[in-house]
């Protein structure tokens, strides 16, 4: 290969580059196991005959949404024997580009990416494929190898496992970080009746440490117990750092918590919180640091 070919293959894929580290993301709720999949597309890229190919974003997706199924076979294992609940790798949303698609922004949330765990791989890619970046069934179909009636039931059974977990309406930003304050305060000041009045009855409260740091092993479940195991950790440990920051596109708090940082996310449903994301796996915080952070 020439260094002009090169430097023009380089170019093209560069061009769509956080278009396809979106979607692998969301395929994988990983952005380690995103990049290395995008670095495989990259060098599978430059070392084909391009000429063949009709339509360079067509035919990267097509590598990206390949390898990161494989990915994601494989990744299933691990993570079904990963010590305690295996939650998504938080990120900076502008590592994707901007999420000019309520679509896109939704496909991004943290909430979305926990529940998109409970889909087979094809179901996975199938949803993302349709949901954030709209391709036709034939299109996916074309991608997955498999016929495009398949695909729509795929795509059909998705959204009905999914639905129970997406709320009637997503607050707008404002409201988001209005209740994410809310929440903070009452938990910095012990205040157990407002965040009573913040919880859903049915809330649940995750906890990633990954075997690394001292967290949760099993869910909490029900706004009882939350509220005592939030009550429990503040009362406990020290509260050395706590604001308000973004991760997956949406408001967020970082904390420090008796030395341990986390970043903590949550899944909002008519105006109350559903799912508390307690993300305090060291390896899962390096793509949204604290100089990320607000």
């Amino acid at each position: 290969m020439t260094s002009g070919a090169r430097d023009g293959a380089v170019e093209v894929f560069e061009e769509h580059r956080r278009i396809l580290l979106g979607l692998a993301y969301r395929l994988l709720g990983s952005m380690w196991d995103a990049e290395d999949v995008v670095q495989e597309a990259y060098l599978r890229w430059t070392n084909i005959d391009r000429e063949q190919v009709r339509e360079p974003r067509s035919f990267l997706v097509t590598v990206v949404t390949r390898l990161a199924l494989d990915q994601l076979r494989s990744a299933r294992a691990s993570r079904e024997s990963y010590t305690g609940p295996w939650l998504p790798e938080p990120v900076d949303a502008r590592a994707f580009g901007p999420l000019d698609t309520a679509e896109l922004r939704d496909t991004l949330s943290y909430a979305t990416l926990h529940m998109m765990e409970r889909l087979s791989p094809p179901e996975r890619a199938v949803f993302v494929l349709r949901e954030a970046f709209d391709l036709p069934y034939d299109e996916i179909a074309e991608i997955l190898g498999s016929p495009s009636a398949t695909c729509r039931q795929w795509h059909h059974r998705a959204v009905g496992r999914l639905a129970d977990g997406r709320g009637r309406f997503t607050p707008a930003t404002g409201d988001h970080t209005e209740l994410l304050k809310r929440f903070l305060g009452a938990a910095q000041n012990g205040d157990v009746t407002a965040l009573a009045e913040l919880l859903a009855e049915d809330a649940i409260a995750y906890n990633d440490g990954g075997g690394k740091v001292r967290a949760a092993l099993r869910p909490v479940v029900g706004r009882a117990k939350v509220l005592a195991f939030v009550a429990g950790l503040m009362s406990r440990y020290p509260l050395e750092e706590a604001r308000l920051t973004e991760a997956n596109g949406e408001p967020a708090i970082w904390t420090v918590i008796g030395g341990q940082r986390q970043l903590v996310t949550f899944g909002i449903r008519d105006g109350r919180i559903h799912e508390i994301f307690s993300i305090l796996n060291p390896d899962k915080l390096s793509s949204i640091a604290p100089a990320n952070t607000a």
